[in-house]
């Protein structure tokens, strides 16, 4: 376990003080540990920790756990760690992941419109902030290698059994909120996917030793 040493935003400190990741099922905890193993390695090794989360559109999941993932590198004080998204086509970031980060406290500017818009999402004020558009994994915005390829959704995951320059590959698949848009539960059911990645990417970064 680190030291935390959160510079957060206080309403995104609030919700992460709230994740109950003792929920999280042995079986599940069995699907998240690769991806602690690999953090755990590179932090031994003092080396650069690249991680790729990649799904079909690289839309909705391939976001959430991306944003996320470099918020708790923040909160628990893990350096070097850098995280990026991709999918097996590029599409456009569905305007209710922004809408869900920006309830919980991420602080999120429109950089460029069009069919494929650009957001800045800024987790706190001292950091860079993620840069969040639809991308295709092989695009020039992400590694080309010494990284870790998180297949999100089982789509990407079945259609890519390879991924070039990827360390390791490891699925880490989440149920797709998309199938409540344009539905009375579709704010709810996008916050509590936003909150399970949350509450499982917690517990992959609180078992790292510094």
């Amino acid at each position: 376990m680190t030291t935390q040493k959160s510079t957060l935003f206080p309403e995104i400190a609030e919700i992460i003080n709230g994740l109950k990741p003792e929920t999280i099922s042995t079986e599940r905890k069995a699907v998240l540990n690769p991806l602690t193993e690999f953090i755990q390695s590179k932090v031994d090794e003092n080396k650069a920790i690249r991680i790729n989360f990649i799904c079909t559109h690289n839309s909705r999941r391939s976001h959430l756990t991306q944003i996320w993932a470099q918020t708790m590198a923040n909160y628990f004080n893990i350096k070097n760690v850098t995280c990026y998204s991709g999918g097996t086509e590029a599409t456009a970031m569905f305007p209710m992941v922004a809408e869900t980060l920006e309830k919980s406290g991420f602080k999120i500017k429109t950089i460029s419109e069009g069919n494929n818009p650009v957001y800045s999402v800024k987790y706190t004020d001292n950091e860079h902030p993620i840069i969040g558009f639809s991308k295709k994994l092989t695009d020039d915005f992400n590694p080309k290698s010494e990284f870790a390829a998180i297949m999100t959704c089982s789509q990407a995951d079945g259609g890519c059994p390879f991924i070039a320059g990827a360390e390791k590959r490891i699925p880490i698949t989440f149920e797709d909120p998309k199938a409540f848009d344009n539905t009375p539960q579709q704010a709810e059911k996008y916050n509590e996917r936003s909150i399970q990645i949350a509450t499982e990417l917690f517990y992959i970064f609180s078992q790292i030793n510094l």
